[in-house]
């Protein structure tokens, strides 16, 4: 990945967020790509995942923060809960060593620069989640798809082995960079 991965994550949660302050009160209960999410359903993934962060990057298990980011993590504002989420979870990625932490997941341990990248991913593909469902443009930062492809190559099989992400979809002839990789995650054109 020729993006320092801490940038890549934050630029990834600044276009999500980008997208999250554009969404209409009435958008919130639509629904996205991803099954069984709507796009508050959707977003409430991505601050928990925010939230889960500076825990992990500190070194705590997720056994110890227990179910303290279980449930409904937006209250009745979701943008300042995805604002404040976001900012805690860049500064987490920022600190010294970050990158080169432990950090225990549920599937086992695994380097901070590697957490990062996956919270990276998970970001800038839930940026075309939440355009493709309230109607915003789709296009994703070119440097972004090419460092996340880059990176999915290798860990795709293994997250379609887990189930989390759908099968590949089908491309057309004029597929560009960023295509093949929704194509890559499950996504449809």
């Amino acid at each position: 990945m020729n993006v320092d991965i801490r940038d890549a994550y934050r630029r990834a949660l600044d276009d999500f967020g980008q997208k999250v302050h554009l969404v209409r009160s009435d958008q919130w209960d639509l629904p996205t790509p991803c099954a069984n999410w709507d796009v508050y359903a959707l977003v409430n993934h991505v601050v928990g995942e925010c939230r889960w962060a500076p825990a992990l990057l500190a070194g705590r298990t997720v056994a110890e923060v227990g179910d303290e980011l279980d449930g409904d993590l937006l209250g009745d504002d979701p943008v300042k809960a995805f604002d404040i989420a976001a900012a805690a979870a860049v500064l987490a990625a920022y600190e010294e060593g970050a990158t080169r932490r432990v950090v225990h997941l549920t599937f086992g341990d695994v380097s901070g620069e590697e957490y990062l990248t996956e919270l990276f991913a998970d970001a800038l593909i839930h940026t075309w989640d939440v355009a493709r469902a309230v109607g915003l443009p789709e296009r994703l930062d070119p440097e972004l798809v090419d460092a996340c492809a880059a990176w999915f190559a290798e860990a795709e099989a293994s997250y379609r082995e887990a189930g989390v992400i759908a099968d590949r979809r089908p491309l057309p002839p004029d597929a560009d960079p960023q295509d093949h990789l929704l194509a890559a995650w499950g996504r449809g054109l």
